[in-house]
């Protein structure tokens, strides 16, 4: 996530919960995207650490736990540079150019220079932040696709070009023969299947199989990946996307909630401000009078109630906004007090944190030097495929 200050609502109701769930299911990193800022924000680079650290504190106030996912900030990791430039030296420039949001955002932030390399290869970084991981899965809404697709290509063109060893075939048989004979005679068999018929759960199956071979290295195991299909070495994971819902939480004018709007209630909004920002609310033009019906499904408010209602409360609002029964203030009080019930320990633990800097830091700390040992084993590998294993 860029650091862009201290979240909001559809940050939270968007991101944050599915992390808070995932972070439980998988071996997750979570990461703080300085670079990233800076590839838009370059000429603002002032408030990018206090941003960070606002960042940090969000998200340990809502539950993300340091002991479930692995906490870092990606300038605290230098290997994502280093692989973002070797990856550089063989990722065709239309690929960077043919990105869906390079010109939607260039469109959108005319008033910036982005004419630079840093825009331009942000991309290519984001790619670089996955595969440096070989990740499996990256959680993205349905506008991000095309980033991990283009990560997927970037990792096969890699294979292709850097995955043949001299003997890669003797090496991969010699890693089969080590699985022992039942798990090795599977694994041919549904290699097989897969390169003749081209049964996709084959494939699946010989994947999760290997993933279960306690006894192969991690050099035998990336050969045997690229082995099923017929390829080279796997040396970068091609990673899956892992759609995540769309964000339900809109914001306080019934548009998407962004600060670019001016529309967000803030994680660590106080009990006054929520109350003064939902009361302030605009609802459907229609209700001129409090004597005047209205339609929920016109209403902003409606929108809130939708996330935080349950059906009873729902119902009562359709019918008294419809007959006219209740009044706009009346409506929103349901909505103050929950959206106050699910803040309050937010706020409050993102005190206590702010009290403590050197506890934050220290995670960021650890996470950033957990996420360093994983990212040099993958530099290794890479550095070795493209001829830079000096010894």
């Amino acid at each position: 996530m860029r650091p862009t200050g201290r979240l909001h609502l559809g940050h939270y109701h968007g991101v944050i919960k599915n992390w808070l769930q995932l972070q439980h299911e998988y071996e997750c990193f979570l990461f703080v995207a300085d670079w990233h800022a800076l590839t838009t924000n370059y000429d603002e680079p002032g408030s990018i650490e206090g941003d960070v650290w606002d960042l940090v504190i969000d998200w340990l106030a809502t539950g993300v736990n340091p002991n479930a996912a692995t906490l870092f900030i990606q300038s605290r990791v230098p290997e994502h540079a280093e692989l973002h430039l070797l990856l550089s030296m063989m990722t065709p420039l239309g690929w960077l150019e043919r990105v869906p949001s390079y010109k939607d955002m260039q469109e959108n932030l005319r008033e910036k220079d982005l004419d630079t390399y840093g825009f331009l290869g942000y991309p290519l970084l984001q790619s670089a932040d996955i595969l440096i991981y070989r990740a499996g899965a990256v959680p993205v809404g349905a506008d991000q696709v095309a980033h991990v697709e283009l990560t997927r290509e970037i990792a096969r063109r890699f294979n292709h070009l850097y995955g043949r060893e001299p003997d890669y075939e003797e090496l991969a048989m010699a890693a089969v023969k080590k699985m022992g004979k039942k798990a090795s005679k599977l694994y041919s068999s549904l290699r097989k299947r897969y390169q003749e018929e081209g049964d996709h759960e084959a494939l699946l199956r010989a994947q999760a199989l290997l993933r279960e071979q306690q006894n192969l290295t991690r050099g035998d195991r990336e050969r045997l990946f690229g082995f099923i299909e017929g390829g080279g070495k796997m040396i970068l994971s091609e990673p899956q996307s892992l759609l995540t819902k769309a964000a339900k939480m809109p914001g306080l004018d019934g548009r998407k909630m962004s600060k670019s709007y001016n529309n967000t209630i803030s994680l660590r909004e106080t009990e006054d401000d929520i109350m003064q920002k939902v009361k302030t609310m605009p609802t459907d033009p229609a209700r001129v009078r409090l004597t005047d019906p209205g339609d929920p499904d016109k209403c902003p408010v409606w929108q809130f109630h939708e996330v935080y209602s349950d059906e009873t409360i729902q119902n009562w609002v359709q019918e008294g906004c419809r007959s006219a029964g209740i009044g706009c203030l009346e409506c929103k009080k349901p909505v103050i007090d929950a959206v106050i019930t699910e803040l309050q320990p937010i706020r409050e633990k993102a005190e206590q944190l702010k009290a403590s800097p050197g506890m934050v830091k220290s995670i960021i700390a650890e996470g950033s030097e957990k996420a360093r040992e994983v990212a040099r084993e993958t530099l290794i590998d890479v550095r070795q495929a493209m001829g830079l294993n000096y010894r």
